[in-house]
């Protein structure tokens, strides 16, 4: 897969819904997630403001992969023609410029292979390799067991029926 779709669920997958897990709670770690993939600089430091926008957009992009509507952060961006082709990119540096690369990435990614788990306690991000593109959930094993199962349950319980007495009464 391309890298701006590995990218995007990379960072929706900094928070984890389930175990409500953020590998990005605070300033330095935002950095250090944007420098291991050459984002920023090695010099360049997040803030408190940087971080509530990567939060902000993280968890815009989560509803867009929802496909809901989704509210993201300003970000400095600008058009470019590369090779004949319109194309957003960072209009600055730093960690501003690193969220605004991640805020772009959807555009070159493979947009309609990116989904969120259907299995609202998980929410993760995964990339739909299937050949229909008709995946529902990050796992079969683990979410789609999960929903399937309690589908299951809620069936049987619907269709019981209140047993009469065995004892006739005349």
């Amino acid at each position: 897969m391309p890298y701006p779709a590995e990218l995007v669920r990379d960072f929706v997958n900094t928070f984890d819904v389930e175990t409500q897990a953020d590998e990005l709670s605070s300033p330095a770690e935002l950095a250090v997630w944007l420098r291991e993939r050459d984002l920023v600089g090695p010099r360049d430091r997040a803030t408190d403001d940087d971080l509530q926008t990567a939060h902000a957009l993280r968890e815009g992009l989560r509803a867009a992969l929802r496909r809901e509507r989704a509210e993201l952060p300003d970000l400095p961006l600008r058009v470019e023609v590369r090779g004949g082709a319109p194309e957003l990119v960072p209009a600055v540096a730093g960690v501003r410029g690193g969220l605004a690369r991640i805020a772009a990435a959807p555009l070159g990614a493979t947009w309609d292979r990116l989904k969120v788990c259907a299995e609202e306690t998980c929410q993760w991000a995964f990339i739909d390799l299937s050949k229909n593109r008709s995946r529902s959930w990050c796992s079969m094993r683990v979410c789609g067991n999960r929903t399937k199962t309690r589908a299951y349950r809620a069936r049987k319980r619907g269709s019981r029926r209140l047993q009469a007495s065995n004892t006739d009464t005349v």
